[in-house]
This record gives structure tokens, sequence and C-alpha cells, in this order.
């Protein structure tokens, strides 16, 4: 089993066809200031399996902050079943609802583990402040 992969969304579902939906992935954020949260951040991950993968899995999430502090950690069984005949993979989309703590600016990291090996990395930038003002040209819009 192997992640096809992974990212950061604002909301993410799937379609009563299995089509897995995505919306908004992003891959940095700007907070007013420390320590914050982000809210209802949409973790996807896309994993691969085949034949041989069948059975029970442990899938870990570990969200790290710049320093490399582990801020929380949580681990959760999969259980996978054999494909139908004649497939050769079988994608299983899994999709984490979360709220993220940010305590200081930087890169933050998602280490996504499958049977306690890091499979996958999701980076976040993070910084605080206000957004930047870039003043449009004179009779121009900017958008």
């Amino acid at each position: 089993m192997h992640v096809s992969f992974a990212l950061f969304a604002d909301a993410a579902n799937l379609s009563q066809e299995g089509k897995l939906n995505i919306l908004g992935v992003f891959d940095a954020v700007r907070v007013e200031q420390f320590p914050a949260v982000h809210p209802r951040a949409t973790l996807v991950v896309r994993l691969k399996a085949v034949p041989s993968d069948a059975g029970r899995h442990e899938v870990g999430l570990r969200w790290t902050n710049a320093r490399g502090h582990v801020l929380w950690e949580s681990s959760a069984a999969l259980e996978i079943g054999a494909p139908p005949p004649g497939a050769t993979e079988v994608d299983m989309p899994l999709i984490f609802q979360l709220d993220l703590p940010l305590d200081v600016g930087g890169t933050y990291r998602m280490d996504v583990g499958i049977n306690g090996r890091t499979a996958a990395q999701v980076i976040l930038h993070v910084q605080a402040g206000a957004p930047p003002v870039i003043p449009a040209p004179p009779g121009q819009l900017v958008s």
C-alpha cells in the first residue's frame, strides 16, 4: 500500500458515484497572531492498495510545528478488503476534518503513517500578521 497523494484543502467529499471531490487546495495560511487554530482544515489522503494489502492496517497522523515539537498525534485501524475480481489496485480515499493548532510561525508538517512508517508528509507554511496590500496601478483593477 502506498500514498498516491496527500494535501490540505478547504473541503472534500465522495460523490454518489465514488468520485473524490477536493475544493480549495492550500499549503500556506496567514493568522492574525499566535497562538491560533486553523479551524476545519481538511486533510485528504489517497491510498492505493493491491490484493496483498487486504487486512488490518494502522494509519497515523502526527502534527509537528516549525520548531519540531509534536502538537498532537492520532492513529486508527483501517480494514482493507480484497479488490473486486480483475482489479489490480483499490483506491482508498481518506478525508480528515481537523482543527490545526498553530503556536509559532514557520513550516509545519503533517506526517501520514502506515503501519508505523511515514508514508507521506504534507507541509503547511504559516505566517502571522495582516496580508500585504498591493496597490493597483491607476485605472486598473487587482484581483
